[in-house]
């Protein structure tokens, strides 16, 4: 059996160690470019959430996007617009196209940066390359109730039935 001296044993060790020690130094666990957003969440000026058909939760308030227009110009006449805006998912819904579009709209019209949520990770908006579409207001889809439906001044309950007796007639 080869024994080492006790000299030797111990500067090896050390070498291995110390060797390890800057490999954990330089290896942070992420990679080059992307941010936690768990971590950069507090680094944001405003932050907001995008909503179910385009709309926004600004300070759990449930707004269109051109009433999220309207908060961020009442922001600039108070001259506390935000640097920065991250658009985060809610529990409702996530990050839309739609979502994007009119926070690139936002963007160039009031001039702040905005960050998204891309799978853990922030990518800034590029109005350039998101095509910014014009505020709108959000209109939910028309219900029409039962006891009104296609009331005429026949009294028909229904279209097939006014049209079957203008059709007799």
């Amino acid at each position: 059996m080869i024994r080492f001296s006790t000299l030797l044993t111990r500067a090896t060790a050390v070498l291995i160690l110390g060797s390890l020690l800057v490999l954990a130094g330089c290896h942070r666990g992420s990679t080059k470019g992307e941010i936690s957003t768990a971590s950069a969440q507090g680094q944001f000026d405003t932050t907001i959430q995008a909503y179910k058909g385009g709309q926004f939760l600004v300070d759990g308030a449930v707004l269109s996007a051109l009433d999220t227009g309207s908060h961020f110009a009442y922001l600039k006449d108070q001259g506390k617009l935000p640097k920065t805006v991250l658009l985060a998912p809610s529990d409702d819904s996530k990050v839309r196209k739609q979502h994007l579009q009119y926070m690139a709209r936002m963007q160039l019209d009031y001039g702040f940066i905005v960050y998204y949520e891309d799978g853990g990770t922030l990518t800034k908006i590029n109005p350039q390359e998101t095509k910014a579409r014009r505020l709108e207001d959000y209109h939910a889809p028309a219900v029409i109730d039962d006891g009104q439906k296609c009331k005429t001044a026949a009294g028909c309950d229904s279209v097939d039935q006014a049209a079957q007796q203008q059709q007799q007639h």
